[in-house]
C-alpha cells in the first residue's frame, strides 16, 4: 500500500495510527465524489457526516453481476487510491497543492495499476476511468511545482495519455484514441523523452495496423525508430522492429520482414529489465514470438508451406505469455486458429476457435472481437465442411451481439 501511494512505510503507519477523524472525513468526501457503493466501505456516510462502522463483506452492486462486478470493484479501488493520493480533483485542488516528486511517483503507480487491468480485462471496461484520470493529470501542469520537476510531470502526462489512447483503441473508440495519442506525443516530445515518444508512436502504428493502413503504420514506426537516437533501449527497439516486420509482411515485403524480425530478436537478447522503462514491463518473449506468428501467417496466405511455422510460433508465444497478460493470450489464440486453418488443420482450428469464442465474451476488447470476426478470411478454403459453416455462423452471432 505504501508503494502504491508513493510514501514510506513509516508515513503509512502514521496515517493508520494518527487522528482518525480528519482522515475519515477526507475518505468520506472522496467516497461521495467517486460514488463508491456503501457496501465497499469500512465506514458509513450518512447525510454528509462520517459514521464509523465495522468492516463488512463487499456487497453486490445492483444490476452488475459476475466478472463485471469484480472489475468495477477493482476500478473503484484504483480510483480511491488516486483520490487518496490527491491526484483527482483538478482545478479545485490546485490552489492548495504543490506537486512534488512523491506525487509523480504516485501518479505513475496508479498508471501501472490501470495498465495491469488493461492487460487482464481489456480497454473497454476501463477507458472512461483512464480518460478521466488522464485529464486530471493534465490539469496538474497548472499546479504549483518546482521547475526542476516539470520534465518528469510532463512525461507523466504523456504516459497517462498513452494509456488513455491505448484503452480507447482497445475499446474501438478510434477518434478518442487518436486524440489521446496526439496529445501524448506532444507531451513526450516536450519532456524530451525519446523512449516514451517512440512508445506512443508504436501505439499509433498499432491502431493503423488494426485499421489495415499498413503503409502509414510502417512510416510511423520507422519515424519512431529513426528518432530514438542514443536514448534507445533494447526492449523499445525490439518492440518497434517487431511491429515493423508485421507491417512489412502485410505489404508483401517478406525479405524485409525477416530482416526486421532478426534485428528484433538481436535487440531482445540484449534486454536487461532493470534498465528498461517501467512501462515496458509487459514486453516479453511472447510479444516477440507473436510478431513472428503474424509474419508467418501472412506468408502462409501466399504459400501454405509456411502454415506449420506460423502454428509453431503462435503456440510458442501463447506458452510464453505471463498469467496476467490475458488479452495478448486471447489475441494469439485467435492467431493460432488462423494459422491452423492456413496449415490445413481445420479440426484443430475449430477446437481453438470455439475456445476463442468463449474467451472473447469475457474480455472487454473490441480488438479481440474484430480479430475473431476476421477469422472468416482464413477459413475460406475449408468452408465446404459443415463444422466450418457452423463456426462461421457462430462468428456472425458474436459480431451481432457486440
Amino acid at each position: 500500500m505504501a508503494s502504491w501511494l508513493g510514501i514510506t512505510q513509516a508515513q503509512l503507519s502514521r496515517v493508520e495510527n494518527g487522528p482518525p477523524l480528519v482522515h475519515l472525513d477526507r475518505l468520506a468526501h472522496w467516497a461521495a465524489l467517486l460514488r463508491i457503493p456503501a457496501g465497499h466501505l469500512w465506514f458509513h456516510v450518512v447525510d454528509g457526516e462520517r459514521v464509523c462502522g465495522s468492516r463488512s463483506a463487499p456487497q453486490a452492486i445492483p444490476g452488475i453481476k459476475g466478472p463485471d462486478e469484480s472489475r468495477r470493484m477493482l476500478l473503484a479501488g484504483i480510483a480511491a487510491v488516486a483520490a487518496g493520493a490527491g491526484l483527482l480533483g483538478g482545478a479545485t485542488a490546485s490552489g492548495s497543492r504543490r506537486v512534488g516528486t512523491a506525487d509523480v511517483a504516485r501518479l505513475n503507480a496508479v498508471l501501472d495499476l490501470y495498465r495491469s487491468v488493461d492487460y487482464e480485462c481489456g480497454g473497454g471496461v476501463l477507458y472512461q476511468e483512464v480518460a478521466r484520470f488522464a485529464e486530471s493529470v493534465y490539469r496538474m501542469l497548472d499546479w504549483s511545482h518546482p521547475t526542476s520537476l516539470t520534465p518528469q510531470l510532463v512525461a507523466a502526462v504523456a504516459a497517462a495519455r498513452q494509456v488513455a489512447g491505448w484503452t480507447a483503441l482497445d475499446a474501438g473508440r478510434h477518434s478518442d484514441a487518436q486524440r489521446h495519442f496526439v496529445a501524448g506525443e506532444r507531451a513526450a516530445l516536450a519532456a524530451d523523452d525519446g523512449s516514451l515518444t517512440a512508445m506512443i508512436r508504436y501505439s499509433q502504428a498499432k491502431q493503423l495496423q488494426h485499421l489495415r493502413h499498413n503503409r502509414d503504420a510502417l512510416a510511423t514506426l520507422q519515424l519512431a525508430r529513426g528518432q530514438l537516437g542514443s536514448q534507445a533501449m533494447p526492449a523499445v527497439k525490439a518492440l518497434i522492429l517487431g511491429a515493423e516486420a508485421a507491417s512489412l509482411a502485410s505489404l508483401g515485403n517478406y525479405a524485409a520482414a525477416d530482416r526486421a524480425l532478426g534485428e528484433a530478436s538481436s535487440q531482445f537478447e540484449r534486454i536487461h529489465p532493470d534498465r528498461e522503462p517501467g512501462w515496458m514491463a509487459f514486453y516479453d518473449r511472447g510479444e516477440l514470438l507473436a510478431q513472428y506468428g503474424r509474419v508467418y501467417r501472412d506468408k502462409a496466405r501466399q504459400d501454405k508451406k509456411h502454415g506449420s511455422a506460423a502454428v509453431r510460433y503462435v503456440a510458442d508465444a501463447i506458452a510464453a505469455f505471463g498469467p496476467g497478460n490475458v488479452r495478448s493470450s486471447a489475441l494469439n489464440e485467435v492467431g493460432l486458429c488462423s494459422a491452423l486453418f492456413l496449415a490445413d488443420e481445420p479440426e484443430q482450428a475449430l477446437d481453438v476457435g470455439r475456445r476463442v469464442l468463449r474467451q472473447a465474451e469475457g474480455i472487454s476488447s473490441a480488438r479481440v472481437i474484430d480479430r475473431v470476426a476476421n477469422l472468416r478470411r482464413d477459413m475460406a478454403r475449408h468452408r465446404e465442411l459443415p463444422e466450418v459453416a457452423t463456426f462461421a455462423q457462430d462468428l456472425a452471432a458474436l459480431r451481432a451481439r457486440v
